[in-house]
């Protein structure tokens, strides 16, 4: 159970949401854990096998909380509110932002200064660790080409969003060049030369895929928890039946949370070559028994705290895409003068 920014994020298994009077009652196997008033509330978020009362929906619905469900795994399965009040609102303004490229530059600034900035916190972080001096070496020159992209983003003056596009795709390529150099362990199986992606031709990218289709599929449920449309972005352009959206949210997070993850399960081991099978196209996917190692380990990992650096609040790194929504949602109304993207400390 965690509140922050006046939303209830239930995520223990079990719970169940009731009525008394005014207040949001949260029992486990009739225990009581939490009393709310709903005054307090914007919006309800109930992640996996979390049950509630027509009362407690009655209730949301008369004071104007929303109520989104998904699945354990993140993936939205619907939301629940009284009479339409803002959301409409909010979504026209999303698209007349994503319409107008100097409206959504400072937007797409954030973004793509927060993944730069996360994935060269990466690198130096593996530098630091690393007992190999070329391995390091060549980490530290990846950091430093990216510190170089960095200020290009800092120096204050606006840069029109298709410059912005081709830095982060840029700095992209600096990270994977380097990214090699983070993996310490079963080196025959799991070498890393360049991303690929459709389809993945190697170990390393099939769970790089995988893991960011997870991390996606996140990004879809929470912003369609605070109201949000997934389709229509600002760093990814339009494309049918693409989330362009929750493509930049899941950037924030690729690299402290998805890479550093991959990289876990290689160097401890947990997958190994049995895990992968390749077909006769030469595309490389995980086989089942390596999809249940990761899902287990990636919900794992979602419950692990860390602190928000904008928020100063602990939070798990599985609520981290429903903060950022949500940060993102305010800013386009009006309410914050600036999107804080998330950075990685």
């Amino acid at each position: 159970m965690k509140r922050l920014l006046n939303t209830l994020y239930v995520t223990t298994q079990g719970a169940y949401l009731s009525r008394e009077s005014q207040t949001i009652h949260v029992q486990v196997e009739q225990k009581t854990l939490m009393r709310v008033p709903v005054q307090q509330l914007a919006s309800v978020v109930c992640l996996g096998n979390v049950a509630f009362s027509s009362g407690f929906l009655a209730l949301c619905s008369e004071f104007g909380v929303s109520v989104s469900c998904l699945s354990e795994s993140g993936r939205f399965q619907g939301r629940m509110e009284g009479p339409v009040r803002g959301n409409v609102l909010l979504r026209r303004q999303q698209y007349r932002v994503a319409d107008d490229e100097s409206a959504a530059a400072s937007i797409v600034a954030a973004i793509v200064g927060a993944k730069i900035a996360n994935a060269r916190s990466v690198l130096l972080r593996a530098a630091r660790e690393h007992a190999d001096d070329e391995a390091r070496e060549q980490l530290k020159d990846a950091s430093v080409r990216l510190a170089s992209v960095l200020r290009s983003l800092d120096k204050g003056t606006e840069l029109p969003v298709p410059l912005l596009r081709g830095m982060e795709g840029d700095a992209a390529r600096v990270y994977f060049s380097a990214f090699d150099r983070l993996i310490l362990a079963q080196k025959d199986e799991f070498k890393f030369t360049q991303r690929s992606r459709r389809p993945p031709l190697d170990p390393v990218n099939a769970l790089l895929s995988f893991l960011y289709t997870l991390l996606v599929h996140e990004c879809v449920g929470a912003l369609e928890s605070v109201g949000l449309d997934p389709a229509v972005g600002f760093l990814h352009t339009d494309r049918p039946g693409r989330p362009s959206l929750a493509l930049d949210l899941a950037e924030e997070f690729r690299a402290p949370f998805a890479d550093r993850l991959a990289l876990s399960l290689i160097n401890r081991r947990q997958l190994q070559g049995k895990h992968f099978e390749r077909t006769a196209s030469g595309a490389v996917w995980l086989n089942d028994k390596g999809r249940r190692e990761v899902i287990q380990t990636w919900q794992e990992r979602k419950r692990e705290e860390l602190q928000h650096p904008y928020l100063g609040e602990d939070c798990p790194w599985g609520l981290l895409p429903y903060v950022q929504a949500l940060l993102l949602a305010r800013h386009l109304r009006g309410d914050l003068n600036a999107y804080p993207a998330f950075f990685w400390k």
